[in-house]
């Protein structure tokens, strides 16, 4: 094991340092006698319609909405900046791996006093686990993606093959295939899936960051990682699967061709694969992710968002309260869903009849997929935290990954040298940190 430690240096002194500087009792004022007006940056689909509806719905609060890029695209860099700046949205939507790092840098403030327990109650309570650090919450969860299966139900039927419930089964229904229909593979390795891979190391009882007294602990190779891997690279060494990106031309036209037959990932690719592969109506079918042993199932997430007030709004009550709205309001779902197709499985459970009947899923053959999201949705295991630096460790791991899929190196190496090279990040931050 290899250790270093900076004195006072834990996340946990940060963010009290952070919450002394940014409380949440700040007062809120308005122009004048005016509505008080809120800035809010979003990537999301259908949040124009929701916020359109909020300000239709009162007239003591006016939101401004400002579309920005996805994180991937510059969304990430505009906040972070926009932060530094002092001018940051007063809300502001942040994925689940990088609400760590953010509040680390001290972009969302520390909202545990000012979120009601009448909300908290209603979250499905692995979502608010994961926006709650060192016992403070800094965001409220928006959704969470409970990793499925989907897969062409026409072509698992056509050559008998039965719908995996085990890992074991998934490798015998892949080799089936392969033996039936050489050119068609069960599934994709994605060599940009670094959250693919987490959500699979997850489920196997993984903890790639966890705190341990007053340090970090990081290991993206720890015993169910190193499983989950090794399992991997078989399926690539045996050409079982297909090692391509995720999103990529050449991974659709595969889907759209048939060729590709599977796809696992959170809850949300449901809406995606519907806008995606069109013709693919009929066809396909959801089912629960294998498990690695059935009498104790657990899953991980792939996905998902939050909603935060940032330190530089003047207004945190009124910013909260409009985030409670869209968030537990079944009016805010409808609102989003009138934009367009969605999946996305709300981290309310009582929502979940207003995703259902909002969603044409005949695309699916009528089946009930967010009553399926919801029984996985309770298998999330509630250990999995998010790094500190994790837009770095993806780029690592990913970088890894594309050598791995070209024949140089392993996966399992991909992940070991994405574990070195964060290392740095977070000795940067001035955080202790131990590996193992």
């Amino acid at each position: 094991m290899r250790s270093t430690r900076t004195a006072g240096a834990a996340l946990f002194t940060i963010l009290a340092v952070l919450m002394t500087g940014c409380s949440a009792s700040d007062s809120s004022t308005s122009a004048g006698n005016g509505p008080v007006r809120l800035t809010f940056w979003s990537a999301l689909r259908g949040t124009q319609e929701v916020v359109d509806e909020y300000n239709r719905i009162q007239d003591k609060v006016r939101v401004d909405y400002q579309q920005v890029p996805s994180g991937p695209q510059g969304g990430w860099a505009k906040l972070s900046n926009a932060a530094r700046a002092g001018n940051a949205p007063d809300v502001a939507t942040m994925e689940y791996p990088q609400l760590p790092g953010y509040a680390i840098d001290g972009v969302p403030r520390d909202i545990t006093d000012l979120l009601p327990d009448s909300a908290r109650r209603k979250i499905l309570p692995q979502a608010l686990d994961l926006t709650t650090l060192a016992g403070r919450t800094y965001a409220v969860p928006v959704d969470i993606e409970p990793m499925m299966f989907f897969y062409r139900k026409d072509v698992f039927t056509k050559y008998d093959i039965p719908v995996p419930k085990t890992w074991t089964e998934f490798e015998s229904a892949a080799r089936g295939l392969k033996e039936a229909q050489p050119r068609s593979r069960i599934a994709s390795f994605f060599t940009n899936g670094s959250q693919h891979m987490a959500g699979f190391a997850w489920q196997a009882g993984g903890q790639w960051f966890r705190t341990s007294g007053d340090a970090w602990r990081i290991s993206l190779a720890d015993a169910p990682t190193r499983k989950v891997a090794a399992y991997w690279q078989g399926l690539v060494d045996q050409d079982l699967v297909r090692v391509e990106p995720v999103d990529s031309q050449q991974w659709r036209a595969h889907l759209q061709s048939g060729e590709t037959v599977g796809y696992m990932a959170g809850a949300w690719a449901a809406g995606s694969l519907m806008n995606s592969t069109p013709s693919g109506k009929g066809k396909w079918a959801i089912a629960p992710l294998p498990q690695w042993d059935p009498a104790k199932p657990s899953l991980g997430t792939q996905g998902g968002s939050t909603f935060a007030v940032t330190k530089d709004s003047n207004h945190p009550k009124e910013a909260l309260e409009f985030i409670t709205w869209m968030v537990t309001s079944p009016d805010a779902l409808r609102a989003k869903l009138s934009s367009g197709i969605s999946s996305a499985f709300p981290v309310v459970p009582e929502l979940v009849p207003v995703a259902r009947k909002e969603m044409d899923t005949s695309y699916y053959s009528g089946q009930d997929i967010f009553g399926l999201f919801q029984e996985s949705a309770r298998l999330i295991s509630p250990r999995w935290k998010w790094g500190p630096r994790m837009t770095s460790t993806i780029t690592s791991v990913e970088d890894g990954f594309a050598k791995a899929g070209a024949g140089s190196g392993s996966i399992i190496g991909a992940l070991r040298e994405g574990e070195r090279r964060t290392l740095p990040d977070l000795k940067s931050l001035g955080l202790s940190v131990t590996t193992h």
